[in-house]
């Protein structure tokens, strides 16, 4: 009889928990999975589409601007994501009284109207940022946020997060400001940095500026304090839909927000009234469950199976665009597979490592997988 092994219960800093399989195999050997630390998988169960990295348009946006020379040479992932950041703050000056501005929400339009001195608001900003980084294939999206007080410093502000593989997270990225928040070494989402400053108005966090990442509590180059900057992200609100930039101006702009205690005993001021989306609440989709949203695109969960000297391993993952999964055993090089894997048992032990690769070439957190007739520990 075959037993199945569940191993969607991970935790990226935690160990992952497995139950044991054994069965008796060929020369008495007896094979399970050993425990292991894994990223954490998280379905995605609140948002609607993303991003489709086939559409000429993000190759145009590439070319026309030549942006792969934005970060010629560097091979760190995250540093490629702070270069791409710097570059659209340089291009793209500030004027956050153009109305109207040119453009009309199309992404080309908008650079070449920077590009030629015009200035824009952080809603230009978070178009431009979304469409540069998932040019390059990283799982960007578009969020709003804002202090929820009447008559302060954006009172309604367009940022970006976008899911960084080699920390295994999303973090809050602004182009406008060019900086990010770190707490420990780690870069932070939306809401981590909402919760520091809910907790103590941001005294345990850092603000990064630039891509030398230069740690500082008041930006020079607009006046205000890293306690101004992190209170924006009081009352955030990500919006459903992940693909402004290949289906614009069909966009719909639908919101999550999360629905805490916080949420639910306060009201999100914007300008001088209640935001807009409490009278339409078809456009405000409270969610409860933070895991929702924050999912865990590009990582993977395993469910193997052992019988005698044969093994089989279906991955899952939830990643847009993907193009296939990849496999390294016992230390060899990586190589295409499929989402199920039969296996020959022909060693004590096992080592496996896999990945998920989408169609721009990025690669996701690797999940590893041990089988082995060695106890368990």
């Amino acid at each position: 009889m075959m037993r199945i092994q569940n191993l969607s219960n991970i935790s990226f800093y935690g160990l992952c928990l497995i139950c044991a399989i054994q069965l008796s195999g060929c020369n008495g050997r007896e094979y399970h999975v050993i425990a292991v630390e894994n990223p954490e998988y998280r379905a995605n169960t609140a948002f609607n589409y993303y991003e489709d990295l086939n559409s000429p348009g993000f190759s145009q946006l590439i070319s026309k601007y030549q942006l792969d020379t934005v970060f010629k040479g560097e091979e760190d992932e995250f540093q490629r994501i702070l270069l791409l950041k710097e570059w659209i703050h340089t291009v793209m000056p500030i004027d956050n009284n153009g109305d109207p501005y040119p453009g009309d929400g199309y992404v080309q339009r908008i650079l070449d109207a920077a590009l030629d001195g015009t200035g824009f608001h952080c809603g230009h900003f978070m178009r431009v940022q979304n469409a540069v980084l998932n040019a390059f294939g990283f799982v960007t999206r578009t969020i709003g946020a804002g202090p929820g007080i009447a008559g302060v410093i954006d009172s309604h502000h367009g940022i970006n997060e976008t899911w960084v593989n080699s920390y295994g997270k999303w973090v809050l990225i602004d182009a406008k400001y060019n900086h990010y928040f770190e707490k420990d070494g780690i870069p932070l989402s939306a809401l981590e940095v909402r919760e520091e400053y809910l907790k103590n108005e941001a005294k345990d966090i850092l603000m990064i500026k630039g891509v030398h990442r230069v740690a500082t509590d008041f930006d020079q180059e607009f006046q205000r304090s890293k306690k101004s900057f992190a209170r924006t992200y009081t009352w955030i609100e990500w919006h459903m839909d992940n693909n402004m930039f290949t289906v614009w101006p069909e966009y719909q702009e639908k919101l999550i927000v999360y629905e805490d205690e916080f949420f639910r005993n306060n009201t999100w001021i914007w300008g001088e009234k209640p935001h807009w989306a409490y009278g339409k609440p078809e456009f405000m989709i409270r969610e409860p469950k933070r895991e929702a949203i924050e999912w865990t695109p590009n990582t993977i969960k395993s469910k193997v199976s052992i019988e005698g000297t044969k093994a089989e391993i279906r991955l899952i993952s939830t990643t847009p665009n993907r193009k296939c999964y990849q496999m390294k055993l016992d230390g060899g090089k990586w190589k295409d597979v499929s989402s199920r894997i039969e296996l020959v048992l022909e060693k004590d032990e096992h080592d496996i490592i896999f990945r998920v690769v989408n169609e721009a070439d990025v690669t996701g957190p690797e999940h590893r997988v041990v089988i082995s007739t060695q106890p368990k520990t």
